[in-house]
């Protein structure tokens, strides 16, 4: 059997779609669907059920899949790790990372990165959604300690973190300041969802050990962090996200912080990936830029 059926059937299950897995692996939709025949033919048993919007593993198909993945991903490992062992690290990787995780997202990080290592390709996708990156198709991951699944392996890019709520002065001078955060609620908010069939994130504090949350109710929703800040450096209200991202706004004075005895600090960001899986150069030279970068 031609043992690239077997990454094809890998890419079609971890997409969900022929026309995705052609993509990804730049074929034609065509070939992965014959391959995939193929390989349905070569075992005897239909592994995917189709129909004219989805393509979904049958029960055999999740068995097979179940009991090739482990070996597989070892596999290419191995070959990748062969192949790199005497020549610097090449490939693609494929990341996915929170759209707060500044420090990773602001450009120079992997502007230098690129720079270090040409023979890297990094396709990074800017996601909020939580799932599985392993059955998405990543290699790696950014996310705040605090949401990282427990069998996965996390690498420490930043320290602690910390939420803060900012306005501008003028729009404090119009308004006035609040002093408790339960009178955001009289404020213009301009608030975070990740998608539009959620609620806005509901703005959290503490104090004295004791956590809670205000429902601000935004006059402004969106899922977009830049929208946000260019709302709020615009007048627009009062808006909550990571102090990093505000932090060159607060220093020259265009925002100010608000509530901060309200607002400790919490676990930072960190790279993370499946700890079943070998980590192959090109994700060690990832993992060692992040970490050491400055």
């Amino acid at each position: 059997m031609d043992l690239n059926l077997l990454t094809l059937f890998v890419t079609v299950a971890q997409t969900g779609n022929f026309r995705a897995a052609a993509d990804r692996l730049g074929v034609t939709r065509s070939a992965v669907s014959q391959g995939v025949q193929r390989l349905e033919r070569h075992l005897g048993r239909p592994l995917f059920q189709r129909t004219t919007r989805s393509v979904r593993l049958t029960q055999e198909g999740e068995q097979f899949l179940a009991a090739i993945s482990a070996p597989f991903d070892e596999l290419g490992a191995a070959i990748e790790s062969a192949r790199d062992r005497e020549a610097s690290p090449r490939g693609q990787l494929r990341i996915t990372a929170t759209s707060i995780a500044e420090r990773f997202l602001s450009g120079p990080l992997i502007a230098r990165f690129a720079e270090a290592y040409p023979d890297i390709t990094l396709d990074v996708t800017v996601s909020d959604e939580e799932f599985d990156i392993v059955a998405a198709g990543f290699d790696a991951g950014v996310r705040l300690g605090e949401v990282i699944e427990k069998d996965m392996v996390a690498v420490a890019l930043t320290g602690d973190q910390r939420q803060v709520a900012v306005a501008t002065p003028g729009y404090l001078a119009r308004r006035g300041t609040p002093q408790h955060p339960r009178e955001l609620t009289r404020h213009r908010c301009i608030g975070w969802r990740p998608l539009p069939e959620t609620a806005a994130y509901r703005w959290e504090f503490e104090r004295d050990g004791q956590a809670f949350d205000v429902a601000v109710e935004p006059q402004i929703t969106t899922n977009d962090m830049q929208l946000m800040l260019r709302t709020a450096l615009a007048g627009g209200g009062i808006t909550f996200g990571m102090e990093e991202t505000f932090k060159p706004y607060l220093d020259r004075g265009e925002l100010v912080s608000l509530l901060d005895e309200w607002l400790p600090p919490f676990s930072g960001f960190f790279l993370y990936y499946p700890s079943r899986r070998s980590v192959t150069p090109k994700l060690r030279a990832l993992i060692e830029h992040s970490r050491h970068f400055r």
